[in-house]
Protein backbone atom coordinates (compact mmCIF):
# COMPACT_ATOMS: atom_id res chain seq x y z
CA UNK A 1 0.00 0.00 0.00
CA UNK A 2 1.47 3.50 -0.61
CA UNK A 3 1.76 6.30 1.34
CA UNK A 4 -0.32 8.38 -1.12
CA UNK A 5 -3.19 5.90 -1.09
CA UNK A 6 -2.72 5.44 2.79
CA UNK A 7 -2.47 9.96 3.15
CA UNK A 8 -5.62 10.10 0.87
CA UNK A 9 -7.66 7.82 2.41
CA UNK A 10 -6.42 9.02 6.15
CA UNK A 11 -7.38 12.79 6.66
CA UNK A 12 -6.51 12.71 10.05
CA UNK A 13 -10.08 13.15 11.40
CA UNK A 14 -13.45 11.55 12.58
CA UNK A 15 -16.81 11.52 10.79
CA UNK A 16 -18.27 12.79 14.17
CA UNK A 17 -16.78 13.29 17.22
CA UNK A 18 -16.93 12.59 21.39
CA UNK A 19 -15.30 15.91 22.77
CA UNK A 20 -15.20 15.16 26.42
CA UNK A 21 -13.00 17.88 28.73
CA UNK A 22 -11.63 16.75 32.16
CA UNK A 23 -13.52 19.19 33.83
CA UNK A 24 -15.86 20.59 32.95
CA UNK A 25 -17.77 18.18 30.19
CA UNK A 26 -18.08 19.18 26.95
CA UNK A 27 -20.72 17.07 24.42
CA UNK A 28 -20.22 17.02 21.05
CA UNK A 29 -22.38 14.39 19.14
CA UNK A 30 -20.77 11.57 17.83
CA UNK A 31 -21.18 8.46 15.54
CA UNK A 32 -18.76 6.19 16.54
CA UNK A 33 -19.08 3.21 17.87
CA UNK A 34 -17.14 1.22 20.02
CA UNK A 35 -13.82 -0.58 18.88
CA UNK A 36 -14.94 -3.70 17.27
CA UNK A 37 -13.84 -6.61 15.30
CA UNK A 38 -14.24 -5.24 11.15
CA UNK A 39 -15.67 -7.05 8.51
CA UNK A 40 -14.39 -8.17 5.54
CA UNK A 41 -13.80 -5.36 3.23
CA UNK A 42 -17.01 -4.74 1.03
CA UNK A 43 -17.37 -2.07 -1.36
CA UNK A 44 -20.44 -1.92 -1.45
CA UNK A 45 -21.08 -1.06 1.58
CA UNK A 46 -21.60 2.89 2.32
CA UNK A 47 -19.54 5.53 2.30
CA UNK A 48 -20.52 6.44 6.11
CA UNK A 49 -20.03 2.78 7.15
CA UNK A 50 -16.47 2.48 5.04
CA UNK A 51 -15.23 5.43 7.64
CA UNK A 52 -16.57 4.04 10.03
CA UNK A 53 -14.35 0.65 9.93
CA UNK A 54 -11.40 2.56 8.75
CA UNK A 55 -11.39 4.89 11.92
CA UNK A 56 -12.25 1.36 14.45
CA UNK A 57 -9.18 -0.19 12.27
CA UNK A 58 -6.56 2.71 12.95
CA UNK A 59 -7.56 3.06 16.28
CA UNK A 60 -6.92 -0.39 16.72
CA UNK A 61 -3.86 0.16 15.48
CA UNK A 62 -2.82 2.65 17.54
CA UNK A 63 -3.79 1.07 20.83
CA UNK A 64 -1.87 -1.64 19.77
CA UNK A 65 0.97 0.83 19.13
CA UNK A 66 0.52 2.09 22.54
CA UNK A 67 0.80 -0.89 24.26
CA UNK A 68 3.66 -1.57 22.36
CA UNK A 69 5.75 1.37 23.61
CA UNK A 70 4.38 0.85 27.08
CA UNK A 71 6.42 -2.33 26.60
CA UNK A 72 9.42 -0.67 25.30
CA UNK A 73 9.96 1.50 27.39
CA UNK A 74 9.45 -1.00 30.45
CA UNK A 75 12.18 -3.29 28.61
CA UNK A 76 14.44 -0.23 28.86
CA UNK A 77 14.18 0.23 32.17
CA UNK A 78 14.78 -3.36 32.68
CA UNK A 79 17.76 -3.64 30.63
CA UNK A 80 19.19 -0.73 32.44
CA UNK A 81 18.14 -2.74 35.94
CA UNK A 82 19.98 -5.98 34.20
CA UNK A 83 23.38 -3.42 33.67
CA UNK A 84 23.58 -1.92 37.11
CA UNK A 85 23.14 -5.48 38.93
CA UNK A 86 25.97 -7.03 36.71
CA UNK A 87 28.20 -4.25 37.46
CA UNK A 88 26.81 -4.33 41.13
CA UNK A 89 27.90 -8.41 41.03
CA UNK A 90 31.34 -7.42 39.56
CA UNK A 91 32.20 -5.48 42.04
CA UNK A 92 30.80 -7.90 44.83
CA UNK A 93 32.69 -10.41 43.35
CA UNK A 94 36.12 -8.43 43.22
CA UNK A 95 35.65 -7.50 47.00
CA UNK A 96 34.89 -10.76 47.44
CA UNK A 97 38.13 -11.97 46.14
CA UNK A 98 39.97 -9.76 48.31
CA UNK A 99 38.55 -10.80 51.49
CA UNK A 100 39.11 -14.29 50.62
CA UNK A 101 42.50 -13.69 50.31
CA UNK A 102 43.07 -11.45 52.88
CA UNK A 103 41.18 -14.75 55.17
CA UNK A 104 43.62 -17.00 53.72
CA UNK A 105 46.59 -14.66 54.85
CA UNK A 106 45.34 -14.25 57.78
CA UNK A 107 44.79 -18.01 58.43
CA UNK A 108 48.50 -18.89 57.59
CA UNK A 109 49.61 -16.15 59.63
CA UNK A 110 47.83 -17.71 62.60
CA UNK A 111 49.37 -21.29 61.66
CA UNK A 112 52.88 -19.98 61.50
CA UNK A 113 52.81 -18.02 64.61
CA UNK A 114 51.01 -20.75 66.77
CA UNK A 115 52.99 -21.93 69.85
CA UNK A 116 50.41 -24.35 71.04
CA UNK A 117 50.72 -22.43 74.53
CA UNK A 118 47.94 -20.76 75.45
CA UNK A 119 47.85 -17.11 76.67
CA UNK A 120 47.97 -17.67 80.76
CA UNK A 121 51.06 -20.69 80.34
CA UNK A 122 52.87 -17.97 77.91
CA UNK A 123 52.32 -14.96 80.88
CA UNK A 124 53.85 -17.50 83.77
CA UNK A 125 56.60 -18.72 82.03
CA UNK A 126 57.55 -14.84 80.68
CA UNK A 127 60.85 -13.62 82.04
CA UNK A 128 59.65 -10.00 81.16
CA UNK A 129 55.58 -10.53 82.60
CA UNK A 130 54.68 -6.82 81.01
CA UNK A 131 56.33 -7.68 77.52
CA UNK A 132 54.37 -10.74 77.53
CA UNK A 133 51.20 -8.58 78.50
CA UNK A 134 51.81 -6.06 75.36
CA UNK A 135 51.87 -9.03 73.59
CA UNK A 136 49.09 -11.06 73.98
CA UNK A 137 47.54 -7.24 73.76
CA UNK A 138 48.92 -7.03 69.80
CA UNK A 139 47.61 -11.01 69.65
CA UNK A 140 43.99 -9.72 70.87
CA UNK A 141 43.98 -7.36 68.08
CA UNK A 142 45.28 -9.57 65.27
CA UNK A 143 42.41 -11.86 66.49
CA UNK A 144 39.48 -9.10 66.53
CA UNK A 145 41.37 -7.99 62.91
CA UNK A 146 41.03 -11.65 62.05
CA UNK A 147 37.14 -11.97 63.01
CA UNK A 148 36.37 -8.42 61.15
CA UNK A 149 37.81 -9.95 58.00
CA UNK A 150 36.03 -13.30 58.69
CA UNK A 151 33.02 -11.32 59.13
CA UNK A 152 33.54 -9.26 56.06
CA UNK A 153 34.25 -12.05 53.65
CA UNK A 154 30.54 -13.78 54.99
CA UNK A 155 28.89 -10.43 54.29
CA UNK A 156 30.69 -10.35 50.96
CA UNK A 157 29.62 -14.05 50.19
CA UNK A 158 26.00 -13.42 51.43
CA UNK A 159 25.60 -9.77 49.07
CA UNK A 160 27.36 -11.99 46.22
CA UNK A 161 24.65 -14.78 46.55
CA UNK A 162 21.84 -12.00 46.55
CA UNK A 163 23.17 -9.97 43.68
CA UNK A 164 23.18 -13.27 41.40
CA UNK A 165 19.71 -13.88 42.56
CA UNK A 166 18.64 -10.43 41.63
CA UNK A 167 20.25 -10.48 38.12
CA UNK A 168 19.67 -13.68 37.19
CA UNK A 169 15.77 -12.73 37.65
CA UNK A 170 16.28 -9.14 36.21
CA UNK A 171 17.20 -11.13 33.04
CA UNK A 172 14.69 -13.82 33.08
CA UNK A 173 12.58 -10.54 33.22
CA UNK A 174 13.90 -8.62 30.76
CA UNK A 175 13.72 -12.15 28.34
CA UNK A 176 9.78 -11.93 29.22
CA UNK A 177 9.44 -8.69 28.33
CA UNK A 178 10.76 -9.08 25.02
CA UNK A 179 9.02 -11.95 24.05
CA UNK A 180 5.77 -9.84 25.09
CA UNK A 181 7.39 -6.85 22.90
CA UNK A 182 7.89 -9.42 19.63
CA UNK A 183 4.03 -11.02 20.21
CA UNK A 184 3.08 -6.45 20.41
CA UNK A 185 4.91 -5.86 17.02
CA UNK A 186 3.44 -8.58 15.50
CA UNK A 187 0.10 -7.70 16.85
CA UNK A 188 0.28 -4.06 15.16
CA UNK A 189 2.05 -5.02 12.04
CA UNK A 190 -1.12 -7.36 11.95
CA UNK A 191 -3.66 -4.44 12.47
CA UNK A 192 -2.11 -1.98 10.12
CA UNK A 193 -2.05 -5.13 7.35
CA UNK A 194 -6.14 -4.72 8.06
CA UNK A 195 -6.02 -0.94 7.25
CA UNK A 196 -4.14 -1.28 4.05
CA UNK A 197 -6.22 -4.50 3.09
CA UNK A 198 -9.46 -2.33 3.69
CA UNK A 199 -8.00 0.45 1.60
CA UNK A 200 -7.36 -1.40 -1.01
CA UNK A 201 -10.05 -2.80 -1.80
CA UNK A 202 -11.58 1.04 -2.07
CA UNK A 203 -12.28 2.56 -5.61
CA UNK A 204 -10.60 6.66 -5.97
CA UNK A 205 -14.23 7.28 -6.26
CA UNK A 206 -14.68 5.54 -2.38
CA UNK A 207 -11.62 6.98 -1.22
CA UNK A 208 -12.79 10.83 -2.35
CA UNK A 209 -15.94 9.91 -0.58
CA UNK A 210 -14.90 8.86 2.61
CA UNK A 211 -11.81 11.87 2.43
CA UNK A 212 -14.77 14.19 2.49
CA UNK A 213 -17.05 12.56 4.84
CA UNK A 214 -13.86 12.55 7.49
CA UNK A 215 -13.54 15.95 7.17
CA UNK A 216 -17.33 16.94 7.11
CA UNK A 217 -17.14 15.55 10.76
CA UNK A 218 -14.19 17.27 12.02
CA UNK A 219 -15.44 20.31 11.11
CA UNK A 220 -18.53 19.68 12.75
CA UNK A 221 -17.33 18.91 15.88
CA UNK A 222 -15.05 21.72 15.28
CA UNK A 223 -17.57 24.12 15.29
CA UNK A 224 -19.52 22.33 18.20
CA UNK A 225 -16.23 22.50 20.41
CA UNK A 226 -15.92 25.94 19.61
CA UNK A 227 -19.52 27.91 20.05
CA UNK A 228 -19.96 25.44 22.90
CA UNK A 229 -17.99 27.42 24.95
CA UNK A 230 -14.97 25.08 26.19
CA UNK A 231 -12.39 26.93 24.39
CA UNK A 232 -11.92 30.17 25.92
CA UNK A 233 -9.24 32.85 24.99
CA UNK A 234 -5.60 31.56 24.39
CA UNK A 235 -3.60 31.70 27.58
CA UNK A 236 0.07 32.90 27.14
CA UNK A 237 2.92 29.53 27.00
CA UNK A 238 5.21 29.36 29.63
CA UNK A 239 8.83 29.49 28.48
CA UNK A 240 9.16 25.51 28.63
CA UNK A 241 6.13 25.22 26.56
CA UNK A 242 7.08 27.64 23.92
CA UNK A 243 9.73 25.54 23.78
CA UNK A 244 7.98 22.16 23.38
CA UNK A 245 5.89 24.00 20.83
CA UNK A 246 9.00 25.01 18.54
CA UNK A 247 10.44 21.82 18.31
CA UNK A 248 6.99 20.15 17.40
CA UNK A 249 6.49 22.69 15.14
CA UNK A 250 9.64 21.96 13.48
CA UNK A 251 8.82 18.08 12.88
CA UNK A 252 6.01 18.81 10.74
CA UNK A 253 6.26 17.25 7.76
CA UNK A 254 7.52 13.98 8.94
CA UNK A 255 6.33 10.76 8.55
CA UNK A 256 4.05 9.07 11.22
CA UNK A 257 5.79 5.83 12.56
CA UNK A 258 4.73 3.70 15.10
CA UNK A 259 7.11 3.36 17.69
CA UNK A 260 9.55 6.20 16.62
CA UNK A 261 10.59 8.92 18.77
CA UNK A 262 12.49 11.13 16.36
CA UNK A 263 14.67 12.49 14.47
CA UNK A 264 13.19 11.09 11.41
CA UNK A 265 9.60 10.38 12.24
CA UNK A 266 7.32 10.11 15.35
CA UNK A 267 4.23 8.37 16.10
CA UNK A 268 1.88 10.57 18.67
CA UNK A 269 3.26 10.27 22.05
CA UNK A 270 7.35 10.01 20.48
CA UNK A 271 6.53 13.89 19.37
CA UNK A 272 4.95 14.63 22.45
CA UNK A 273 7.98 13.40 24.66
CA UNK A 274 10.48 14.85 22.89
CA UNK A 275 9.19 17.97 22.32
CA UNK A 276 9.11 18.21 26.42
CA UNK A 277 12.06 16.51 26.80
CA UNK A 278 13.82 18.94 24.00
CA UNK A 279 12.01 21.67 26.37
CA UNK A 280 13.99 20.26 29.35
CA UNK A 281 11.23 18.42 30.96
CA UNK A 282 11.04 15.18 30.56
CA UNK A 283 7.60 13.61 30.53
CA UNK A 284 6.41 9.54 30.25
CA UNK A 285 6.54 8.31 27.05
CA UNK A 286 3.03 6.84 25.87
CA UNK A 287 -0.11 8.59 26.02
CA UNK A 288 -1.56 6.59 28.48
CA UNK A 289 1.25 7.42 31.16
CA UNK A 290 0.97 10.95 30.02
CA UNK A 291 -2.80 11.20 30.96
CA UNK A 292 -2.19 9.33 34.19
CA UNK A 293 0.78 10.89 35.73
CA UNK A 294 0.22 14.63 34.22
CA UNK A 295 -1.61 17.12 35.64
CA UNK A 296 -4.95 17.38 34.12
CA UNK A 297 -6.62 20.80 33.60
CA UNK A 298 -9.59 21.92 31.72
CA UNK A 299 -9.95 22.93 28.35
CA UNK A 300 -10.38 26.43 28.86
CA UNK A 301 -7.34 26.57 30.70
CA UNK A 302 -5.60 25.70 27.85
CA UNK A 303 -1.93 27.47 26.27
CA UNK A 304 0.21 26.14 24.15
CA UNK A 305 2.43 23.43 24.83
CA UNK A 306 -0.39 21.04 26.94
CA UNK A 307 -1.22 17.96 25.74
CA UNK A 308 -4.68 16.91 24.51
CA UNK A 309 -5.25 13.35 25.63
CA UNK A 310 -7.90 11.24 23.10
CA UNK A 311 -10.30 8.11 22.97
CA UNK A 312 -11.60 6.74 26.51
CA UNK A 313 -8.63 4.29 26.88
CA UNK A 314 -6.09 7.67 26.22
CA UNK A 315 -4.52 5.93 23.01
CA UNK A 316 -3.78 9.13 21.24
CA UNK A 317 -2.05 12.46 22.19
CA UNK A 318 -1.06 15.67 20.65
CA UNK A 319 0.12 19.01 21.47
CA UNK A 320 -2.02 22.21 21.87
CA UNK A 321 -0.21 25.17 19.62
CA UNK A 322 -3.66 27.94 20.08
CA UNK A 323 -6.01 28.98 18.18
CA UNK A 324 -7.85 25.81 18.90
CA UNK A 325 -5.29 23.72 16.83
CA UNK A 326 -3.04 20.79 17.70
CA UNK A 327 0.35 19.65 16.59
CA UNK A 328 0.07 16.05 16.07
CA UNK A 329 1.68 12.71 14.51
CA UNK A 330 -1.78 11.73 13.18
CA UNK A 331 -1.76 8.28 12.01
CA UNK A 332 -0.07 5.95 9.31
CA UNK A 333 0.20 6.87 5.97
CA UNK A 334 -0.30 11.10 7.53
CA UNK A 335 2.84 13.62 8.18
CA UNK A 336 3.35 15.31 11.51
CA UNK A 337 0.88 18.24 11.04
CA UNK A 338 -0.70 21.27 12.47
CA UNK A 339 -4.96 19.72 12.89
CA UNK A 340 -8.22 21.34 14.18
CA UNK A 341 -8.55 20.24 18.38
CA UNK A 342 -11.28 18.15 17.38
CA UNK A 343 -9.79 16.04 15.12
CA UNK A 344 -10.36 12.99 17.56
CA UNK A 345 -12.87 12.38 20.26
CA UNK A 346 -10.91 14.39 23.27
CA UNK A 347 -10.79 12.60 26.95
CA UNK A 348 -8.75 15.50 28.35
CA UNK A 349 -5.67 17.85 28.75
CA UNK A 350 -2.94 18.36 30.87
CA UNK A 351 -0.10 20.09 31.84
CA UNK A 352 3.40 18.85 31.33
CA UNK A 353 5.05 21.99 33.45
CA UNK A 354 2.20 22.45 35.96
CA UNK A 355 3.33 23.67 39.45
CA UNK A 356 3.47 21.08 41.92
CA UNK A 357 0.84 22.06 44.50
CA UNK A 358 2.43 22.98 47.80
CA UNK A 359 1.78 20.54 50.48
CA UNK A 360 1.80 20.83 53.98
CA UNK A 361 4.92 19.63 55.06
CA UNK A 362 6.63 21.88 52.50
CA UNK A 363 5.36 25.00 54.61
CA UNK A 364 7.42 23.83 57.44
Amino acid sequence: MSGVLLRLAGTAAVAAQVVVAAVPAVAVSTGLTPTAAVAAPDPQRPVSQLLTDLQQLYRQAEQATETYDATAEELKRQRAKVTRLDGELSRARLALQGSRTAAGRLARQQYQNSTGLGPYVRLLFARDPQHALDEGHVIGELARQRARTVARLAATEKRADALARAARKALDAQLTLAGRQQKQRDDVRARLTDVERLLASLTPEQIAAVARLEQQGVTTAQRRLTTSGALAGDHPASAAGDRAVRYAMDQVGKPYEWGAEGPDSYDCSGLTSQAWGHAGSPIPRTSQEQWEQLDRIPLNELQPGDLVVYFPEATHVAMYVGDGKVVQAPRPGEEVKVSPLASYPVLGAVRPDAPRAVQPSDAR
